[in-house]
């Protein structure tokens, strides 16, 4: 098992667990990185080369060089906080990827569906100074799960008494959907099939993928070549080559610490970088995750990396059915292996979650209830975060993609935010959607199904399915709400998991 001992948060998904006390200062690693734009820059310049004539780059694709927050402040990747590569290994940081990397990234690019390779919609500048305004859905979305997930703006269908959804100057998100975990009702969402950089919200497709393959204490000693690769920036866990992990050790990495360093050790023992991501691609389409187009496994900007805000919650509901998954998503505080001494024996070090919900922060508390999932932060996709939450009998998932108002945690607070709302509108809102379940299921599902959705269909063409009005429920006739309700959710099963139990466990 890994080594030392690990704490999780009060909340999280499986039983005997609860929250500690906050760690003293000093226990936890907290060393920022710079960020190196040649990475990224060269990457876009050989997907643009590869690109046919015209043809625009596709969303989250524009080059990571550009700086987040104040201008000339130098960009993050990852998670969260950063650990030096140079630190790590006592090599000098890589300015840039491989050129197999930069000529995967251009191929991924160049072979992207149309859609991909469309992009977001942007509005020109009225004098052509003024940088441009923020981007805009595509007109036409997926609408796998119903077709309300495929009309842009805000969908919500509440019934008499129905508390109030918060309105647009407190849910910026360009993208979110709230849903029973369980039952894959959707209770609201904007965007939900808008195809944006995901960050590192797309390892959860990558544990999903991932993790069944490998006993947890299964040990692997880690070559210089797997960490060859890493995109500058990356947020790391302190992984160092020649030093052996238990694969327990990796995962609580790539959860607690984003660690891109300890994905493509895991990718290494997977047979590669390349093969994982055509796995992933894979393992996305048997969840019909078909807005995700996966590049990297790690969620590092790349030309055609995309996902969207319903995807993510797929891949969070799948993952949830494991328990490794809920143990490691769950996990607050742990102590990772470090170096050896000269005794011989190994040091440790302490790491923290970097899901603000989770842990809380400075300016943020932990919310209450909520048992994982995964955080993300990068040039590109901005912030993400795809989370749990439980109260009562009821788990709700929540996913938030890149909030216009650029705060510190503002993710975390809008997921908070949706979470409340859920929680008190559960019973008072008629779903507007489902997230669907894999392709196995559905097919067993069959006929009845796929007739819902015919139904459902013809009673919004009787209806009002203008889509008018960002903020307001779509004018939908009563008669294709049943339909929705009925058919095209009923037929099928829940996913249920276990209770939020409060406790405490010690492993070593």
């Amino acid at each position: 098992m890994g080594s030392g001992s690990i704490r999780r948060a009060a909340g999280a998904l499986f039983r005997g667990v609860v929250s500690g006390c906050r760690p003293e200062r000093g226990t936890f690693t907290d060393v920022p990185t710079t960020f190196s734009a040649s990475t990224a820059s060269s990457a876009s310049t050989a997907a643009t080369a590869a690109l046919p004539s015209g043809a625009a780059l596709p969303a989250g694709a524009a080059s990571a060089s550009a700086t987040s927050g104040d201008a000339g402040r130098p960009a993050r990747t990852g998670g969260s906080a950063r650990t030096g590569k140079a630190a790590r290994t006592g090599r000098p940081v890589r300015t840039g990827r491989s050129v197999r990397t930069a000529t995967a990234v251009a191929a991924a690019a160049l072979l992207a569906p149309p859609l991909l390779l469309a992009g977001p919609a942007y509005a020109a500048p009225a004098d052509g100074k003024n940088p441009p305004k923020a981007p805009v859905p595509p007109a036409k979305m997926s609408q796998t799960g119903g077709d309300r997930m495929g009309v842009a703006g805000v969908q919500v269908q509440p019934k008499a008494g129905a508390p109030e959804l918060p309105g647009p100057a407190e849910l910026t998100g360009r993208s979110w959907i709230i849903s029973d975990a369980e039952s894959g009702k959707v209770l609201a969402s904007k965007n939900p099939h808008w195809q944006l950089a995901p960050a590192s919200t797309l390892k959860m497709l990558f544990a999903d993928t991932v993790m069944p393959k490998f006993p947890k204490d299964q040990k692997y000693k880690v070559k210089p070549a797997d960490l060859a690769d890493m995109g500058d920036g990356s947020s790391l866990v302190g992984i160092k080559e020649n030093l052996t992990y238990t694969v327990h050790d990796l995962w609580l990495g790539v959860f607690l610490r984003s660690g891109n360093d300890a994905v493509h050790t895991l990718a290494a023992m997977n047979g590669g970088v390349d093969a994982t991501v055509v796995q992933m691609q894979q393992r996305a389409k048997e969840l019909n995750a078909t807005d995700t187009h996966v590049v990297t496994p790690d969620g590092y900007d790349a030309p055609g990396q995309v996902s969207s805000a319903y995807d993510l919650s797929l891949f969070a509901r799948a993952g949830l059915q494991n328990a490794d998954f809920r143990e490691y998503c769950s996990t607050a505080t742990a102590q990772f292996p470090g170096e050896e001494a000269k005794d011989g024996k190994r040091k440790t070090f302490g790491i923290q979650n970097t899901n603000r919900l989770l842990v809380g922060d400075r300016d943020i508390k932990p919310y209450p209830g909520i048992a994982g999932v995964k955080n993300g932060s990068t040039t590109n996709a901005g912030s993400t975060f795809t989370g749990v939450a439980q109260r009562g009998d009821r788990k709700l998932l929540v996913t938030v993609m890149n909030p216009e108002k650029k705060e510190h945690n503002e993710a975390y607070r809008e997921a908070a935010k949706l979470l409340d709302w859920g929680f008190a509108a559960a019973d008072k809102v008629e779903p507007v959607g489902r997230l669907v379940g894999p392709r196995s299921e559905e097919d067993a599902a069959g006929g009845d199904a796929k007739n819902g959705h015919k139904n459902s269909q013809a009673a919004l063409e009787a209806g009002d399915g203008s889509g008018g009005g960002a903020w307001t429920a779509l004018g939908i006739t009563g008669g294709a709400l049943v339909v929705l309700g009925a058919v095209a959710l009923g037929v099928h099963r829940r996913w249920p998991l276990p209770d939020l139990v409060r406790g405490r466990r010690n492993r070593k």
